[in-house]
């Protein structure tokens, strides 16, 4: 069962994390969640809420970070290409069927690819930041 579904979760400092069971009778069951749950934390309990107190991240742990953050930019970039495809077909479709002139298909397709480009590179971008932001100590 998904912990917001049992208690309350809130973060009073940016490395700790307070859990509140509402029904104190499932505190000891989700400790034991959030022991078992594998994610290098260590809750202590007091009766009534438990405490979690967050590490700080190793260097093993902020290189995994980053990777997993260029595997979401990689995603991204293959929806916005994606995306283009699609357009560009529909471009070509409407070349077609309206019987325009090749110019026009030719300019439509030069404007998507800018787009396609500055839309990448506002990805490499928050990539970088996002990289740099995960690597600092």
């Amino acid at each position: 069962m998904p912990i917001n579904q049992v208690a309350s979760v809130s973060a009073p400092q940016h490395d700790l994390l307070l859990v509140q069971p509402w029904d104190r009778s499932t505190l000891k069951a989700v400790e034991r969640g959030i022991t078992e749950a594998n994610l290098g934390l260590n809750p202590t309990n007091d009766g009534t809420l438990i405490r979690i107190s967050i590490p700080p991240l190793t260097e093993e742990r902020r290189r995994d970070l980053a990777k997993a953050a260029k595997g979401k930019s990689e995603d991204a970039k293959v929806a916005i290409r994606n995306v283009r495809r699609d357009a560009k077909d529909h471009i070509r479709r409407v070349y077609d069927d309206a019987r325009l002139p090749e110019d026009m298909r030719f300019e439509a397709e030069e404007q998507l690819q800018k787009l396609t480009d500055e839309f990448v590179g506002k990805v490499d971008g928050l990539l970088e930041r996002k990289e740099h932001e995960i690597m600092a100590v």
